[in-house]
């Protein structure tokens, strides 16, 4: 048995649907952009540590009352890293139909350097984002010395302050804590020094891992020891015990 032809609309029809889809399409833009129903009533943060989500609502300058659909997020981010170094990270979404969410993501202080007698904060990314007056709990303060030093001259102060973040970065939370100022003299010269008055010679940032295992065993294995040297993981040695 054949089945029954589809009849195809007839001009009017075509027509009609047309000016339907126009004024579909004018109510959806007008719903979007003219009207009161979608429009920024409020502005929320997430995911704040030392900045307060007031401070970041405050710095994103949301153009409230307007259309949520025109809220250029992009912009909003851009301005967001820029009025605030601390913020590592922001996403700007929409949630309709009246608010705007910042979710942020703080950088992280991994060593200080003092500098007038306040502290700079410098993330895992050699970035000095922050100067507050009072250094953080347990991040290690940075001394650059040897200013004279052919590493100075040869890698500059930005690639020796990656190395030595690195070498932060590397150190295990049982060591960490106890480490209150890394001493760098040159790229292959950073020295520990802990919190009970031993250094530990570190040498470069290379072979970090080994570094950390011998360190680890030499701590435990020589307890009284005031100076280790894992600069060459492979020939550790310790002294003033």
């Amino acid at each position: 048995m054949p089945l029954p032809r589809l009849r195809r609309p007839g001009r009017r029809g075509v027509i009609i649907i047309a000016v339907l889809a126009v004024l579909l399409g004018g109510f959806g833009i007008w719903a979007f952009y003219g009207s009161d129903w979608l429009r920024l009533e409020s502005v929320r943060a997430t995911g704040t540590d030392v900045l307060t989500p007031q401070a970041v609502v405050a710095a994103a300058s949301a153009p409230m009352a307007a259309p949520l659909a025109s809220v250029d997020t992009d912009a909003m981010e851009h301005r967001l890293l820029a009025r605030l170094p601390r913020l590592k990270s922001v996403v700007v979404t929409r949630s309709w139909p009246h608010t705007l969410a910042l979710e942020v993501t703080e950088r992280t202080p991994e060593l200080l350097l003092q500098t007038n007698g306040k502290f700079a904060e410098v993330d895992g990314e050699g970035v000095r984002f922050a100067t507050v007056a009072r250094a953080p709990k347990g991040v290690p303060l940075l001394k650059m010395t040897g200013s004279d030093s052919p590493s100075r001259e040869r890698f500059g102060t930005s690639r020796l302050l990656r190395a030595s973040v690195a070498v932060a970065q590397d150190l295990p939370a049982v060591v960490r804590k106890d480490v209150r100022a890394l001493r760098v003299r040159s790229y292959d010269s950073i020295t520990l020094e802990l919190a009970d008055g031993r250094t530990v010679m570190w040498g470069s940032r290379e072979q970090g891992a080994e570094k950390v295992k011998v360190l680890a065993a030499l701590l435990k294995a020589a307890r009284d020891a005031r100076h280790v040297d894992v600069s060459v993981p492979s020939a550790p040695a310790v002294s003033g015990s």
